[in-house]
Parts: structure tokens; sequence; C-alpha cells
């Protein structure tokens, strides 16, 4: 059923946001005869119907979980946010304790809800870390396994045996855009079948289910009720045909997978299914937008017309061109996937997917302890003249774009006994630098594009060091939003869309506000001499692998 949020209940004398008593109404109260409607009780129907509605995203995210409150203007009404445990039960191995994924989530939902107006939810909106794999009981609801992360790398060897025959990689990039990867869920899907006893007899039964983060939020959401995803989460998995839009039945067989563990697969903006109640979360709200975390925050970058891109610096950084109707087959490096159109509906990306970035900050803070909060690495980073020859390759679960090298393992080079931690969290923050240019490079000889400015957001974008860096590097303008959350934000939009809460996207695009253009400074020479010295950083970690 679709609203019009449009309509406000407002006495004519009243503004929005002034009691309805102030024009008068308490003097009438005593009035009231037998049959007639109190006063009273029509000023609280009033300002009942004078509740703002809203649109709750939720981005369940790699290292913590956030619920979102948004206006009918883009902004932030209350936000909320969780950390969980991340498991590395052996080198290379990440895990998360499905559960604890849920927690996060109902706990920032509960929180938040707090914090705005009863029954002023129009909608919820879910954005997730892709390719993360979940396998679950369908009656108990209860995980047979941990969420293996798309960081983790246990199933590098066996897509070393599939790329072994050149027909398989060509197979693959044709039906699903995406290159043999231990990063995709589809050999996690079978890992789990094959590795947790029983896992692939009740599999073939029809007595468990297989879910990307989006799928098992949803799941929890509806009270067991809905098993769904979207287009943009099913082409990373490496079963999903993007031709078709279809589960594809050779790769299935291929992975044994049996089809009745997928989830069905609908556009972005659409009806998933309606809230069971649970605690400040009311029965019967629409679950109405659902994306993958880099194509929501493409979509909330308004970035609704082929040509459109963006880059997202989060755990890892993810550049992404919108290229519509249009299947842009990379030849340099790239993922040819799926995003959303201006309706929600699926149109073909080409992707640049770096997998550590941000996450790079946190390793040396909680696994380093060079600094205590990810914010002190800007003015570290500017404590310094230069980097004095320090290079740091983050390939900690492998290297992404444009390489594709799921073997290399992190470098740090140039050390000497001057090097200070400073020197390591400015690497740091140049490496996601360097990656982007990798990455911009292969995406312009692929598409044929001059790429003038680059919009960017997450987390990360907080730090004018970063984004001036990043200005110098590229020689371009670093476009910031107010809103830097945009993969949140893009769920909303997609969520409201559904619901009729925003028109069109053309009413969307009014609310993008900027924030700062950041103009390169540097001299192209020294930003050269900076750019060469992590080419050949990243040589030494490729000789490595």
């Amino acid at each position: 059923m679709l609203v019009n949020t449009n309509i406000r209940y407002l006495h004519p004398r009243v503004s929005e946001g002034q009691s309805f008593y102030a024009c008068g109404a308490t003097q009438t109260r005593k009035h009231k005869s037998k049959g007639q409607t109190s006063i009273s009780n029509l000023a609280h129907e009033t300002r009942e119907r004078r509740i703002m509605k809203y649109i709750l995203a939720i981005d369940q995210g790699t290292t913590g979980s956030r619920a979102v409150v948004y206006d009918k203007k883009g902004r932030i009404k209350a936000s909320s946010y969780k950390e969980f445990k991340q498991y590395f039960p052996k080198p290379g191995w990440v895990e998360h304790d499905p559960v604890e994924i849920w927690q996060s989530v109902d706990g920032t939902i509960q929180n938040v809800l707090k914090k705005v107006p009863k029954n002023s939810i129009e909608a919820i909106g879910i954005t997730n870390q892709r390719e993360t794999t979940i396998v679950w009981d369908r009656k108990t609801g209860q995980p047979v396994y941990n969420a293996i992360v798309w960081q983790c790398r246990r199933t590098a060897a066996r897509c070393d045996r599939l790329k072994k025959k050149k027909q398989e990689i060509a197979l693959f990039k044709k039906k699903t855009g995406l290159p043999v990867d231990a990063y995709f869920s589809a050999t996690k899907i079978e890992w789990i079948l094959k590795n947790v006893p029983g896992a692939l007899n009740k599999a073939r039964k029809g007595k468990i289910l297989f879910g990307t983060t989006d799928s098992w939020v949803l799941w929890k959401l509806t009270g067991g009720k809905v098993h769904a995803t979207d287009y943009t989460n099913a082409s990373r998995t490496m079963i999903f045909n993007i031709q078709s839009k279809k589960w594809d039945a050779s790769l299935i067989k291929k992975f044994n997978i049996p089809k009745s563990i997928l989830p069905s697969v609908k556009k972005s903006s659409s009806i998933f299914g309606y809230t069971a109640k649970n605690g400040n979360i009311p029965k019967g709200i629409p679950i109405s937008g659902i994306a993958g975390d880099q194509q929501a925050a493409l979509f909330g970058q308004t970035c609704f017309l082929p040509g459109t891109m963006k880059n997202t610096y989060g755990t890892g950084a993810f550049m992404l061109l919108n290229t519509g109707n249009k299947r842009v087959t990379s030849k340099h490096g790239l993922i040819t996937t799926l995003g959303c159109g201006r309706a929600g509906e699926a149109v073909y990306v080409l992707e640049g997917a770096v997998f550590i970035a941000g996450a790079a900050i946190q390793w040396l803070r909680d696994g380093l302890k060079l600094l205590e909060k990810a914010s002190e690495s800007e003015k570290m980073a500017k404590s310094l003249g230069g980097n004095d020859g320090v290079y740091f390759v983050p390939a900690l679960v492998g290297l992404g774009a444009p390489y594709w090298d799921q073997n290399a393992r992190g470098l740090i080079c140039g050390l000497t006994r001057g090097t200070k931690r400073e020197h390591l969290v400015r690497a740091a923050l140049e490496a996601m630098c360097y990656q982007t240019k990798d990455v911009i490079d292969a995406m312009q000889k692929d598409s044929g594009l001059r790429i003038q400015d680059l919009k960017v957001d997450g987390g990360a974008v907080a730090n004018d060091f970063l984004c001036q860096f990043q200005a110098d590097i590229l020689r371009r303008n670093i476009v910031r939003p107010k809103v830097i959350e945009t993969t949140s934000l893009g769920a909303a939009y997609l969520a409201g869309l559904a619901v009729g809460y925003w028109k069109n996207t053309n009413e969307i695009k009014r609310c993008w506000q900027k924030d700062k253009v950041f103009k390169f400074k540097m001299k192209a020479t020294l930003a050269n001499a900076f750019y060469d010295g992590w080419k050949k950083a990243v040589e030494k970690t490729l000789f490595n692998s």
C-alpha cells in the first residue's frame, strides 16, 4: 500500500512544530457536550497525525552494525552503532558469529527507535557487507556454522584448482561477471556443506537456508517468514547469472548446492516483507529496500544514470561506475556486477574492489596498538612532512582489483631507525589513495571515460589528510558530501521509493548536499614519485606471493 507522506494534518493556524493548544484549543475543552468529539481528543488525534514520518536504514557492516533514521530531506535524525567480535580461527580465516551480528542489529534498532516518536517509521531499508555467507536451520533459525566473511581465504586452494582450466575462468566471467576468487560466496557455501556434519544432507532435504547478511537480517526482522535477497547481493555469490538474472543451474550443480537453500531474488526497491513485533519494533513496517553496501552507496550518492560513479572508503575501498543497460567486460582487473537503476531495478556496474582500506587503520589500532582511535590518524599523518620512503601494502587478506592475487600478503617497506609510528599510520592512509589510483586508471581504460571529479564517501573520508592526498595523487578534485554515510542513505532511498515516501529520484537528488571540494595542490613530479614508490612496493608483494 502506497502512503502519501506529503499530506500534513495541521490545524490552519498551527505551524509545524507548534503545539495545537497554542491556538486556544484549551479554552474550549469544557464545552464538550454529549455525543460530540472532545476538543482535547481532537487535539490528541491531530498531534498523532502530525507525527513526522521517517525511514529507518540498517547498515550491517563488516566490523559493526548501524541503524540510522532519515527524514524526507535525507538528514540524519537519529543513529546508533555497535561493533561485534571478529574471529580468526586460522591464518587467513575470518568469521563472525551470526547471532552476534543479529544482536548488534537488533540492539542498534531498539536504541534508535527510542530517539524518535512511536510509530514514526514509514519503511525499513537494509544494506550489508556483501558475500559474507551464513547458513542456518529453517525450523530453529539457528546458524549451523559461523558466518564466513568476505575477507576469508580458506577456499583459496579450491579457487586455484578451478582457475587451472582457462575455460572455467571464462565461464564464470561470462555468466557472473566475476573472477574466480575466495572473496565470493559460492566456495564458502560449498565449504560449509562439506565440512559441517549433516549440513549437506539437511540442505538436500530443504531443512537449511543460505543467505548473505541482508537475508539473515530480513529473516530475523520478519520473524522467520521471509527468505529473500536482491539482485545486487545475489550478483556477488558467483552462482548468479547476471544476464538472465537468475540462479544459474550449472554453477549451482558445480558446487553441489541444492537450489532449495537459495533465497528468492527481487529488485532492490520493492516490498520484501513486514516486521514482526520485537521490543520497540512494531509489527507491520514494510521492509522495502535491500542492496549490498557498495551499490547502496552508489545510490546514496545519486549515481542513478550511466556514467556516474563514486568511491567508498570503509573496511575496504570500492569504486563503482554505473554503466546502465550496457554490460562492460573489464580487461584490466575490474568486476562486472549489478547495481540499482532509478527505480531500484538491476543495472550493470563496473567495480574496482580493494579488500583492505580503513581496516588497515583498525589493524594498526587493535593489532599493533599504534593509536587509540582511528580519528587520531589525521593528526599523526599531518605531523610528518612526507612519507620518508615508508610504504604499507595492506594485502592482509590478499589483493583485490586490479591485481587479484589471493595469496599476496601484507608488506611494510622502507623502514629505517628514524621510522616512527606516525610513518606507519600515514602509510596506511596513503595506501588507500594509491589503491584508488590503481582502480581509477583501470576503470578509465575499460570505460573509455575521462574521469574528472570523484565523489567520495564512507567513514574514512572524514579525514581531511586522506581526501587531500587523494586529490593530489589522482590530480582530480575530490567531492565530499555532507552525509558521508551514504551506504545507509542509499538503503533509505530505496526503501522510501518503494512506499512513495519519495516520489522519484529527482526529489532524492535535491537532498544531496556538498560538504567540501578538495583540489589537488601537489606538484605532478612529486605525486608521480609517491606513486612510483607504491608500485615498487606492490611488485615486492606480488613477487613474494
